[in-house]
């Protein structure tokens, strides 16, 4: 199993978006997709599609459990808010 060296919240959200601009938004945002969260393995470009962050989390931590994640709601700026309103992306 690789260990991962330790990354600033900044570099994994770097990495996070880059991922998803690159290979992954192409293939996930569907109107069936729109409002599910994609989480990322920053190190690998492996994902997860799910409902909810903390499942998909859980699938890609079971086969790298030191994998450093980045997550984003699909069609989306924000992943969650606090008492506010999320605006979907432009499509």
């Amino acid at each position: 199993m690789a260990i991962y060296t330790q990354m600033s919240g900044e570099e994994v959200a770097k990495r996070g978006k880059a991922w998803y601009a690159k290979s992954i938004c192409a293939k996930v945002e569907s109107p069936e997709n729109i409002g599910k969260m994609v989480i990322i393995n920053v190190k690998t470009g492996e994902y997860e599609v799910e409902n909810h962050s903390l499942s998909a989390s859980h699938h890609l931590h079971a086969n790298r459990p030191d994998a450093p994640l980045y997550g984003i709601r699909i069609g989306y700026n924000f992943a969650e808010t606090l008492g506010g309103v999320m605006e979907r992306t432009s499509s």
